[in-house]
C-alpha cells in the first residue's frame, strides 16, 4: 500500500514595513459572524490550496489569486500567492463593489 501525505500549505499574512497587515485588520473590524466565515474559508484555502475550485477561489492574473467570500450579501475577496511550495502568502482584502476586480 502506497502511503501519499496531502499537501500541506501554511498561511503567511503579508505585513507592511511599518508592521500592518492589510487582511489581519480586515479581519479584526468584521462582526462576529463575518469573521468567523472569513477564517473558515481561509481554514478551507490552508487544507486545499491551488485546489480550491471556483467559485471558492480564482486565478486573477501573473500569479494572483483570489478567496471569493459572500458575507451578509457582501462579496469580499482576499489576494493571494503561493510562494515556494508550502507557502499562500494572503496579501489585501477588499470589498467588492464592481463587476470586475480592480487592477490596483
Amino acid at each position: 500500500m502506497i502511503n501519499i501525505m496531502a499537501q500541506h500549505w501554511q498561511i503567511i499574512y503579508y505585513e507592511t514595513q511599518e508592521g500592518h497587515c492589510p487582511v489581519e485588520e480586515f479581519i479584526r473590524n468584521q462582526q462576529i459572524r463575518q469573521r468567523a466565515k472569513i477564517l473558515n474559508w481561509i481554514e478551507l484555502l490552508e487544507s486545499t490550496g491551488p485546489q480550491l475550485p471556483r467559485p471558492y477561489a480564482d486565478l486573477l492574473t501573473d500569479g494572483i489569486h483570489e478567496l471569493r467570500i459572500k458575507v451578509s450579501g457582501d462579496q469580499i475577496r482576499i489576494l493571494y500567492f503561493f510562494c515556494y511550495k508550502d507557502y499562500i502568502v494572503l496579501t489585501h482584502p477588499f470589498a467588492k463593489h464592481t463587476n470586475r476586480v480592480p487592477p490596483a
